[in-house]
């Protein structure tokens, strides 16, 4: 089927067109923009002289983006963690599925937390929402991104979720590359994270199988857990549900999008931990050829989200968060009344920098009980999936 698609333009740049789509981009006056606001000056024209000189997609990551990751992790991190590498067998490539939580970083840093150890990277989906310049579009193709189409028509929807699943499953099968994919659309604002049904019936959309279950299974589906001990964006998801709250018809705007993604990208996120966990196909095999597409969609989904929930890596924040949602001090041998008031004087910095006018005090609370729900929501569907419940 993928050889009757044509990819080109969702499709990672070939190393064929890389030189072409350098030069063009380090003459756009909003990459310069960019990169003269992560680096100094005077550094800039070295770096760009360096990108010229690059010929292939795999010497730019090792050369640029690699190096640049590491820079962001050192300043802004106080370390990346890499678990469940057993999991992988170097004879298969898989679709890494997670949970979402940076615009920009969630699948860079699993790349980079590949990398250090010696596993090739994966090719990665980003939505064409946020895509704004033409110049972006061009940096991430570069990067071996490919692109999802959103924000189209009935029809057009259609056609594009085709091309996209043929992509993936010919990225795997044909290419030899992995992937990596987020679990929805969009982060999940409250931190409670679960897997769209309409992603994984489009997963199935393509493929060699005689059925839905061989074509998910074709791709060797991988939940990895993503946990961030502090979400940069924290006040500004609290500042949208405020927003919401006062006009259900909120839209955010591309500006929005453009801060969150600066601000995810730059600010402090403390640690940070990837959890590989075993692919899923000898648990989609327990469904049977019997079950109707979406039954069968609902339980690949929730096979996901299990292994995800069961594999967040949990800090002090999360267990403060759970017991000032609550009342409670059920959690409180895993922190120091210390620690509790340091956590709670981190919500209330970060409500500081909330930056709307005639904020009342009522409302202030419903941002920081907005936040404690966020930190909260990992440890609730942790034991969920563990025990059951949450109580």
């Amino acid at each position: 089927m993928a050889e009757l698609i044509d990819f080109s333009d969702i499709a990672p740049y070939e190393d064929s067109q890389f030189q072409e789509k350098i030069k063009a981009l380090v003459k756009e006056p909003g990459f310069l923009h960019a990169v003269g606001y992560t680096m100094p000056a005077e550094d800039v024209p070295v770096l760009l002289d360096e990108l010229l000189k690059i010929t292939n997609t795999d010497d730019f990551q090792r050369e640029v983006m690699i190096p640049f990751l590491e820079v962001i992790a050192k300043t802004t991190t106080s370390g990346i963690s890499l678990g469940g590498v057993k999991y992988l067998n170097p004879n298969l490539c898989y679709t890494y599925i997670t949970n979402h939580r940076d615009i920009v970083l969630d699948a860079s840093f699993l790349n980079l937390a590949l990398n250090r150890r010696g596993i090739p990277t994966t090719e990665v989906a980003i939505g064409n929402n946020l895509l704004v310049f033409d110049w972006i579009e061009d940096l991430v193709r570069l990067n071996k991104s490919f692109i999802v189409k959103r924000n189209t028509g009935v029809r057009e929807a259609l056609t594009a979720a085709k091309q996209l699943s043929a992509y993936i499953h010919h990225t795997i099968l044909d290419k030899r590359e992995s992937v990596w994919i987020a679990q929805r659309e969009g982060r999940a604002k409250d931190s409670s994270d679960h897997t769209q049904e309409s992603l994984v019936k489009m997963l199935a959309l393509s493929g060699d199988g005689a059925s839905f279950i061989d074509n998910i299974k074709e791709i060797n589906l991988m939940p990895v857990s993503i946990s961030y001990e502090f979400d940069p964006n924290d006040y500004l998801k609290a500042r949208e549900f405020l927003l919401k709250r006062r006009d259900p018809n909120h839209k955010k705007s591309q500006r929005d999008d453009l801060f969150s993604m600066e601000t995810g990208l730059l600010q402090f996120k403390g640690r940070v931990h990837f959890q590989l966990t075993p692919r899923i196909n000898a648990r989609i095999d327990q469904i049977g050829e019997t079950r109707d597409r979406n039954t069968a969609a609902r339980w690949i989904c929730r096979m996901i989200d299990q292994a995800i929930h069961r594999s967040y890596e949990i800090f002090d924040i999360n267990y403060v968060a759970f017991d000032l949602l609550h009342n409670t001090n059920r959690f409180e041998k895993y922190y120091t009344e210390e620690k509790k008031l340091e956590v709670q004087n981190y919500f209330n910095t970060q409500i500081d920098k909330v930056d709307l006018p005639d904020v009342s005090l009522e409302e202030r609370d419903f941002m920081i009980n907005q936040m404690y729900v966020m930190y909260a929501n990992p440890l609730k569907n942790k034991l969920r999936t563990i025990i059951g419940s949450e109580d």
